[in-house]
Order: C-alpha cells, then structure tokens, then sequence
C-alpha cells in the first residue's frame, strides 16, 4: 500500500471516530470526566461524549453501583451548565442523593415510564435535543435496531446516553460505543479509621470501540474519581 492510500485511509478513521464521539481532547488537557486509567482505554485516551453507553446490571445491587458511575461521570458533564434528563421505571432513585456527585436535582429531569418501548422512544427523542448534555434510560432490554437509532441521534445532536439494562442475562449485540459493568465492593476506610469509607466498584470495561477492554477498582471520594492504584500511591507519598 502506497503512502496516499495509508494517509487517505488515516485519515477517514481519525473522521469516523469523531463522529463516534472520539473526538481528541484539547491542547494542554488530557481527562475529560476524570475517570484516569479508565479513560486512557478509549481512543485518543478520552471519554467519548457525543455517544452512547450501555451499563449491564444484572442485580439490584449493580444496578445501585452503575448509577454512582453515571452520576459522577455527569457531575463533570454538568460543570458547565447543561441540563440531563434520567428515565426509570420504577422510581428507585433518590434525587438528593445525586447531591453527593456534585450533581443539583434541579439539573435533572426524572420521567418515570413502565414500559421499555415507552422509555426508549422518549430517550431517542431527548437525544435528538442539542439543548441537553445527557440523557440516562433504565431499560430491561435494547436491540441492535434501537441502539442504531440512539447512536445516530446523538452524532447529530452530541448529547451522550447511558442505557442501564437491567437483563444482563441477554446481552445480545448492540451498536452503543461501550459496553460497561459495575458492582459494588466494600469500602475502605481512610487512614485504617473505624467506620464507613468513599464508595468503591470495579469497574469493568466489556466492549469498547476501537478501544481496550479492561477491569478497575474505582473510588469516589471529595468529588472525584480515583483508581485503587492512584490511592496506594498517594498513601505511600504520605508514608515517605
């Protein structure tokens, strides 16, 4: 293959994954919602905004654990302004709570559906919405078909989707960018003190778009996210 065709070919990949929501961060940045290692798996080493992600819970108890992600991930999506609209089912979610992500209650707008056909037909149109950052739907089940449709939206609009699927018997074949999983572990607390410590998930990253696979063991705390490894690293700091 001669030097045109490679460059021709170069650079069509660099537009699709633009178009994906890979877009390359900007000079002198490197994180865009903090995520650390997690994010250094993606293309260009960046969250994809602009794109939709699809969190597998196959318990009430990662579906808990995928939300804390979601919502810290919007606590940066939201910095700025914005406004995001979260679909559920079966009203679970405690608004406060969103608090303790640095995400305001007022910044979200909370439908409550009883049907997936009914939740994914108001997602596909928020999404179509270039006045909202993002858009979060709890749903049993998603097609390849509907995710096309959830996918082509927002690389209209450029506001990102996160599907929670609560059947992760059946994951089935979607076109979502990501393909995530999150359970809950034990927390830790700071400096061997008694008591409770900052939630902890490992977060495992099962289809990724050009990207990497891979597991972490992530942490929030004093408004951001941290890797276990990031951690043991500032303890040792304090030791030395």
């Amino acid at each position: 293959m001669n030097a045109e065709k490679q460059q021709l070919i170069d650079t069509l990949q660099k537009k699709i994954l633009q178009w994906e929501g890979y877009r390359p961060p900007a000079v002198g940045t490197r994180s865009v919602v903090g995520l650390g290692p997690v994010e250094e798996a993606f293309p260009n080493g960046v969250f994809p905004v602009g794109a939709v992600h699809e969190l597998l819970c196959g318990s009430t108890e990662q579906a808990a654990a995928g939300s804390g992600l979601v919502t810290g991930i919007l606590s940066s999506l939201l910095q700025h302004g914005g406004i995001c609209v979260w679909i559920g089912r079966k009203r679970r979610l405690f608004a406060p709570a969103l608090s303790l992500f640095g995400v305001e209650p007022h910044k979200v707008i909370f439908i409550s559906l009883a049907h997936d056909k009914d939740a994914l037909w108001v997602m596909e149109e928020a999404l179509k919405c270039s006045g909202l950052t993002a858009v979060v739907c709890e749903v049993s089940d998603l097609d390849f078909k509907l995710s096309r449709r959830l996918q082509l939206a927002v690389e209209q609009s450029r506001v990102t989707g996160f599907v929670m699927r609560n059947a992760a018997d059946k994951p089935g074949s979607t076109a979502c960018v990501a393909r995530w999983r999150v359970t809950p572990l034990p927390s830790v607390a700071p400096d061997g003190l008694p008591g409770l410590g900052f939630l902890r998930w490992q977060v495992e990253l099962l289809k990724v778009r050009n990207g990497r696979t891979g597991s972490w063991i992530l942490e929030w705390g004093d408004g951001h996210f941290e890797t276990v490894q990031q951690i043991w690293q500032a303890e040792e700091r304090k030791v030395g």
